[in-house]
C-alpha cells in the first residue's frame, strides 16, 4: 500500500524558532499489523464473486451480440442474392432496422450492467486498500456486517439483509443479486421443476464443462424419472434419445441404471431402483446446485459466520464443554454452539487456565486463586477488594455464603 508524501509548506522556507516541532506519530503495534495481514488473507471471496459475475455478464453480452450480428448479416445477404419486389425488400429492411434498434437498446442495457459490476469490483478493491492498522476497529465492524449479510442471504432473509446493507452503506460489498438468482433456482427445484436449473446450466455451460460438472446430467436424469413416474413411457423414451444419449460416452453406467426404470416402473420394491423415485432425490439436486453455484463464484459452502465461529470455538472446545456441569460462561454450554463445534477437534491445553468468575481476569501467580469453604474458587484480587469494602468479609456470588477473608485457602495451579 503506497502512502503519498505530504509537503509541509515551501521547501525553501527557513525554519524559525516559532515553528512547531514535528512529532511523528507512533508506529502501529506489531500485533495489530499482524492481525490486519491475517484478516486480509481471508478476503478471497470478497473479490472473486463480483469478478466472476462481471466475466459472466461480459460473455453473455458478447454471445448475444455475435448471434444477432450474424443473423442480420445473413438476412442482408439473402436480400442481395434474391430479386425481391420493392415492397418486400422495404418490409424486410424495415424489419432489420427494428432488429438493430433492439440490439442497440440491449447493448446499452448490457453496458450499464457491466459498468455497475465494474464499479462493484472497484469498490471492493478500494475497501481492501483502505484497511490500515489505524482504522482496524472500524474496518472490522464493516467486515462483521458483511459476514452477517452473507449469513442472512444464505438463509434467504433478503429483506433484512437489504436493510442492513443500505443502513451500513455496504451495498457494493455484498452479493444480494447473485443470491437472489440462486434462490430462484432452489425454489424451483423444491417445487420439482428443472427448467430454471437447466437455464442456469445453459448460461454457465462453458464453466460447468470445464469443471467436469455432472449437474445438468443429473437434472436430465431426474426429468426422465418424472416421466416414468407419470407412466409417460413413450415420451420418456423420446426424451432419453434427445437429451440423455449425448451423455452415454461418459456416464454409461448411470444412464443404464436409470433407463432400467422403464421396466421396473415407479411401483417397484427393488431397492436399487426404488431409491430413484424417492422425494429426497430432489433434495440431493438442491444440495448439488448449491455446490456448483459456490464453486462457480469461488464461495465457501458454509456461511462465513459459521466458519469464523468455528475458528473461535476450536480454541475453546474441551471434553468438559459437553458435560452437564459445563458453566454458562462457556459458549459451548449452548446447544447451537455445540452443534457447530461437533466436527472440530478438541483444543490442546498444555497448561490449566482459570478465569475468575467475578472479574473475568486470568488467575495466575500474580493473581492466585483462593478457595472458599464451600469449594468455589475466585481470584485473590477480586476477593481482597470485596473484603476491603465489607470489613473483612466476602460473599460467594453463586451460593450467597458469607465468610471471613482469613478463612480462605490458597490454591495452586498445576
Amino acid at each position: 500500500m503506497e502512502i503519498d508524501s505530504v509537503i509541509n509548506g515551501n521547501a525553501d522556507a527557513v525554519m524559525t524558532e516559532s515553528a512547531p516541532p514535528f512529532t511523528p506519530s507512533p508506529p502501529a503495534p506489531a500485533s495489530r499489523l499482524s492481525q490486519l495481514t491475517e484478516s486480509l488473507k481471508l478476503e478471497h471471496q470478497l473479490l472473486r464473486v463480483p469478478f466472476e459475475h462481471y466475466r459472466k455478464t461480459i460473455r453473455a453480452n458478447h454471445r448475444y451480440l455475435e448471434k444477432e450480428v450474424s443473423s442480420v448479416v445473413s438476412s442482408v445477404g439473402d436480400l442481395a442474392d434474391n430479386n425481391w419486389s420493392k415492397d418486400v425488400t422495404v418490409s424486410r429492411l424495415t424489419s432489420l432496422v427494428s432488429r438493430l434498434q433492439g440490439l442497440k437498446r440491449k447493448l446499452e442495457e448490457g453496458s450499464n450492467v457491466e459498468n455497475l459490476q465494474a464499479q462493484r469490483c472497484r469498490a471492493r478493491i478500494d475497501h481492501l486498500d483502505s484497511a490500515d492498522a489505524e482504522n482496524i476497529t472500524e474496518w472490522n465492524n464493516t467486515k462483521l456486517k458483511r459476514i452477517l449479510v452473507d449469513y442472512m442471504l444464505r438463509m434467504s432473509y433478503f429483506e433484512t439483509a437489504s436493510k442492513l446493507s443500505e443502513s451500513s452503506n455496504i451495498l457494493d460489498l455484498v452479493d444480494i443479486d447473485i443470491f437472489r438468482e440462486a434462490k430462484k433456482v432452489i425454489d424451483a427445484l423444491k417445487r420439482r421443476e428443472v427448467a430454471s436449473a437447466l437455464a442456469w446450466c445453459a448460461d454457465n455451460k462453458t464453466r460447468l464443462k470445464k469443471s467436469k460438472s455432472k449437474f445438468e446430467f443429473q437434472l436430465r436424469l431426474q426429468e426422465f424419472i418424472e416421466l416414468v413416474r407419470s407412466d409417460s413411457y413413450k415420451q420418456a423414451i423420446h426424451y432419453a434419445r434427445k437429451h440423455l444419449t449425448p451423455w452415454g460416452a461418459t456416464h454409461m453406467n448411470e444412464l443404464q441404471h436409470v433407463l432400467a426404470t422403464l421396466a421396473f416402473k415407479s411401483t417397484t420394491e427393488c431397492t436399487k431402483y426404488k431409491v430413484l423415485f424417492e422425494p429426497r432425490q430432489w433434495d440431493i439436486l438442491v444440495h448439488q446446485f448449491k455446490q456448483e453455484f459456490c464453486k462457480l463464484y469461488g464461495m465457501t459452502m458454509e456461511p462465513l459466520l459459521n466458519i469464523y465461529l468455528q475458528a473461535g470455538l476450536s480454541a475453546l472446545k474441551t471434553p468438559y464443554s459437553f458435560e452437564e456441569g459445563c458453566t454458562k460462561e462457556d459458549p459451548l454450554s449452548q446447544e447451537s454452539f455445540r452443534k457447530l463445534a461437533l466436527p472440530l477437534p478438541y483444543s490442546k491445553q498444555e497448561h490449566s487456565k482459570l478465569v475468575c468468575y467475578i472479574s473475568k481476569e486470568l488467575m495466575d501467580t500474580e493473581n492466585p486463586p483462593l478457595v472458599l469453604p464451600n469449594g468455589y474458587v475466585y481470584s485473590t484480587k477480586s476477593l481482597k477488594e470485596m473484603a476491603d469494602k465489607n470489613g473483612g468479609e466476602v460473599r460467594c456470588p453463586r451460593t450467597g455464603l458469607v465468610c471471613n477473608y482469613t478463612d480462605l485457602v490458597k490454591a495452586y495451579i498445576s
